[in-house]
């Protein structure tokens, strides 16, 4: 196997973001390897149905409000990790999710990418989709997928 430099960590910043962060750190310690964590926020008009819902507002003010706010968040979960990992860093970005975070990473030389999954089912998954198993479908390098839920 070959060393492992970088492991992108794809975070959706909600509750059990910290398990999966928590997860990643330890599993950088182990393989002696940097984290790049990634937040995507979603634009409003790549959301089906998104830009007829908010025809009303600017999009623009819309996803840059949403990406100050995600920026923050990021940070406060970078500066907590910086006791466990001091080669932590964060990036976050509006787009579609599967395809940013597959181009950071691929950008990036990721060897690895570690991401969390919401366990959904049913109609919900046929509809909307599994971020992560699109991720895994389509990555350059090895995808690890992790449930925070167990």
């Amino acid at each position: 196997m070959q060393d492992l430099a970088l492991i992108v960590v794809p975070v959706d910043l909600d509750q059990h973001t910290q398990k999966l962060v928590d997860f990643a750190i330890d599993m950088a310690k182990k393989l002696n390897c940097k984290i790049a964590f990634f937040h995507c926020v979603e634009s409003v008009t790549s959301v089906p149905m998104g830009a007829m819902a908010m025809a009303q507002f600017k999009h623009e003010d819309y996803d840059s409000a949403h990406v100050k706010k995600a920026e923050e968040v990021l940070d406060g979960i970078i500066k907590k990790a910086a006791g466990k990992c001091d080669t932590c860093r964060g990036k976050v970005v509006v787009g579609d999710p599967v395809d940013k975070i597959l181009t950071y990473a691929e950008g990036q030389n990721a060897d690895m990418i570690i991401i969390g999954t919401h366990g959904k089912s049913g109609l919900t998954k046929i509809l909307l989709g599994s971020v992560a198993h699109r991720v895994l479908k389509r990555a350059h390098c090895p995808v690890l997928v992790m449930n925070p839920y167990r």
